[in-house]
């Protein structure tokens, strides 16, 4: 059992040297992370401020334009007048508008009955849908809370609009506290996939694989010792991930603390196994660089939900996310960040993610042994 062990600690120590000398994969396992923290952290902000709404009051009355008085009190966005109907209809057939709020005839009639709620009209150009989502929220948020004031102020204690809108664990909108909890998914997806499978198919194409073989040491021990340097820079960038978020970006952590360790580590896991297959498969860089991306790289950015919204995708890809593990770390990673998730309530990511990690682990292994068999 010793034997075991100290096999395991100069494989792991070989490897660790090999990644002091070879300079691409240093500075890719500590340079890198630290760009994507202070790129998407810092550079990347989806908040959209001062956003010009085109808005047509057709009612015309005191309800009306104080309404619109209090929903333009706020930075988000900038109202614009327009004086005819014709000029709504102008700006939305010409793709020339952001959104267009229609006040209807009877508004302030119904503000001061209070018997039910008033109607408006809201169109949004959904050409970016990232910001249509968005800007809906503005304006969703903005009129209610705009309404609710109208009404007080009419003594009358009801809704003045038919909108139940409610902004749980992120009340202001601030990409940060979306963008940065995220990031994890996609440092491992680059530290764990690609750097495993490059470094690992170069030691196949170059032959020092071979030379490896040569030593009196068990496949098991080769795979653990290999792996254990990568899994330490892994786990060290989520860590360094999550310093950034606490205390830099002041983002709140509500959740497990435990459990969100106990997800990376299992995810880091079956993330380089996932490396290691694809080096045993194809044994040459280049081709584990295009598989690498493929399957690490990309996900982690498309498909995961980190920029774009998987509600929104089309059925195929939202089943094809379901695939790929990246999305339910995702789910994890910000789930315990914003609010108080555990286990329970987030027991089918983590159930995937494991059931990933344990079948990476047992294809590679039993690749990489039939390989080595074959090889000697």
């Amino acid at each position: 059992m010793n034997l075991f062990f100290r096999r395991i600690f100069s494989i792991s120590m070989k490897e660790y040297k090999h990644i002091l000398r070879d300079p691409f994969t240093f500075a890719a396992a500590v340079g890198i992370p630290i760009l994507f923290v202070i790129f998407f952290g810092f550079i990347i902000d989806l908040d959209y401020k001062g956003v010009n709404v085109n808005v047509r009051d057709n009612d015309q009355t005191e309800s009306s334009r104080r309404f619109l008085q209090l929903m333009g009190s706020s930075s988000y966005f900038n109202l614009i007048p327009l004086h005819q109907q014709s000029e709504a209809d102008k700006k939305i057939n010409q793709n020339d508008m952001s959104a267009v709020l229609i006040i209807p005839k009877g508004f302030g009639q119904t503000v001061k009955k209070g018997e039910e709620p008033a109607q408006m009209q809201l169109l949004i150009d959904g050409t970016d849908n990232a910001k249509a989502g968005i800007v809906t929220s503005y304006i969703t948020l903005a009129a209610e809370k705009a309404s609710e004031v109208l009404f007080d102020n009419n003594g009358i204690q009801k809704s003045a609009l038919n909108i139940k809108t409610r902004f749980l664990f992120n009340p202001e909108l601030n990409s940060r506290w979306f963008i940065v909890p995220g990031l994890g998914t996609v440092i491992i997806g680059l530290i764990a996939i690609v750097l495993t499978a490059l470094t690992v198919a170069k030691e196949w194409e170059n032959g020092s694989m071979e030379l490896l073989l040569a030593t009196p040491v068990s496949a098991t021990e080769i795979i653990i010792g290999k792996l254990i340097p990568y899994f330490i820079l892994a786990l060290a960038d989520i860590f360094m991930i999550f310093i950034f978020s606490i205390f830099v970006f002041a983002i709140p952590f509500k959740g497990s603390f435990l459990f969100y360790v106990l997800s990376c580590v299992i995810y880091i896991t079956g993330a380089l196994a996932l490396g290691l297959l694809i080096s045993v498969i194809t044994r040459k860089q280049e081709q584990a660089t295009q598989i690498a991306f493929a399957v690490g790289i990309l996900p982690s950015f498309i498909l995961s939900g980190f920029i774009f919204p998987i509600e929104n995708m089309p059925l195929f890809f939202r089943i094809l996310t379901a695939v790929f593990p990246q999305r339910w770390f995702m789910q994890i990673s910000r789930s315990v960040f914003l609010s108080p998730s555990g286990f329970f309530e987030l027991i089918m990511p983590f159930l995937f993610i494991t059931f990933f990690a344990v079948l990476m682990i047992f294809i590679s292994i039993k690749k990489f042994k039939k390989d080595l068999e074959v090889t000697q």
